[in-house]
């Protein structure tokens, strides 16, 4: 297999002076409230987006080169940092995005030639996008000499994906790939921007699922989940989700109607399963984890209604596999409509716990299922390639 490197060389002639490492993310759970301020509890996995980065010496446009899309290659200067220019699914939205929001602060993009490399799925809710996003923050601010904190980037990066790929995202991604910590899982409050690491059981293996949906966040679905919850929090007479009860949500199930009733029921069940998830974590508490990411799972099938039947599929599979046997949870992670599922289970039953999943997975959809076992990592980094020359 041709080195990410020799494949860079070879494509601009020169040699990269810096290298890059984004990593994906999992959420153990928490789903769709960090956009409503509520805890989330993520964890960076080993799978990433890599940058090559050769800088110019006489400045110029930036060149953009992806190993998935061999054939074609992107120079973006300045004028070309306008919102929505770029059809909206198209990666080269997120790097955009960011050159776009860092240069409304005043910081400028110096000219340089980058290779895109993944390890990292698209589309199979693994937050490719925000490593992809979190990267090229780097990428500016190592160019330009202007840093900033682990918060400031995510809330610059979460800006690209609001105004120019379209996504109205919470902070949790991009916090999760910057500030990723290896053993831990983040226990992120996105109401304060806090971040407490937890630090995950020995021996302990996530176990990572493809259900071969993809999903498309811009296209309508996420939007319009986020204007459920905005909707229902209006007719509960609140300004934030933090104040609501369980109590409150059943008393106003009327005036909510049932769409808006199920929106606000996953809402404030799955705030109130992330405290308890966190101090079961911290305890030790296997079978309480495992039974609040079941519980999890079936208020995003049932209420957020954002499951599909591979991914039902799967986290049946995985809770009929055991608790006994060393499975320790299983649920749907990232927003939905498709993506993947997320299983924690005991490092000397994976493998045999992942055959478990094949088979049930071929059984029903009569394909193959990608999956693999990670560990949970540290955040975006930055590697200078120091003996390697700028290019001209």
């Amino acid at each position: 297999m041709i080195s990410d490197l020799d494949q860079f060389c070879a494509q601009y002639g020169c040699t990269p002076r810096l290298r890059i490492e984004a990593p994906g993310r999992v959420n153990l759970i928490g789903e769709h409230i960090d956009y409503l301020g509520g805890c989330v509890m993520p964890v960076a996995i080993e799978p990433k987006i890599t940058l090559l980065v050769a800088p110019k010496s006489n400045g110029g446009k930036i060149e953009l080169w992806s190993a998935e899309q061999e054939d074609t290659k992107y120079k973006i200067s300045p004028k070309d940092f306008t919102p929505r220019t770029i059809p909206e699914e198209h990666w080269l939205n997120y790097a955009i995005g960011v050159m776009g929001a860092y240069a409304e602060q005043g910081v400028m993009t110096p000219g340089c030639r980058v290779g895109i490399f993944s390890s990292l799925p698209a589309g199979a809710g693994l937050s490719s996008s925000a490593a992809l996003e979190t990267a090229f923050a780097l990428l500016i601010e190592e160019l330009s000499g202007q840093s900033c904190s682990i918060l400031e980037r995510a809330l610059r990066c979460q800006r690209a994906e609001h105004e120019w790929v379209g996504v109205p995202c919470g902070i949790m991604d991009q916090l999760s790939v910057g500030a990723g910590l290896k053993n831990h899982a983040l226990l992120i409050d996105c109401q304060e921007q806090s971040i407490k690491p937890v630090r995950l059981p020995k021996g302990l293996n996530l176990v990572v699922a493809d259900s071969g949906v993809k999903h498309a966040l811009a296209d309508g679905e996420y939007r319009e989940r986020r204007q459920d919850c905005e909707a229902a929090l209006e007719i509960l007479h609140e300004n934030s989700w933090r104040n609501i009860s369980l109590e409150s949500v059943l008393k106003n199930q009327d005036a909510l109607g049932d769409r808006l009733f199920k929106r606000a029921r996953h809402a404030v069940t799955e705030m109130q399963r992330v405290n308890e998830f966190s101090d079961a974590l911290i305890n030790n508490q296997i079978p309480k984890m495992a039974q609040l990411m079941r519980d999890s799972h079936n208020s995003l099938r049932n209420d957020f209604e954002v499951s599909c039947p591979e991914l039902d599929v799967l986290v049946d599979a995985g809770f009929a596999f055991g608790v006994e046997k060393g499975h320790a949870g299983s649920r749907m992670t990232g927003a939905g409509f498709g993506g993947s599922t997320i299983h924690l289970v005991h490092e000397s039953i994976a493998s045999s716990f992942i055959e478990h999943l094949r088979s049930r997975y071929q059984k029903a959809f009569g394909r193959e299922l990608n999956c693999f076992i990670t560990q949970a990592s540290d955040g975006a980094r930055l590697q200078p390639l120091s003996t390697l020359k700028p290019a001209l």
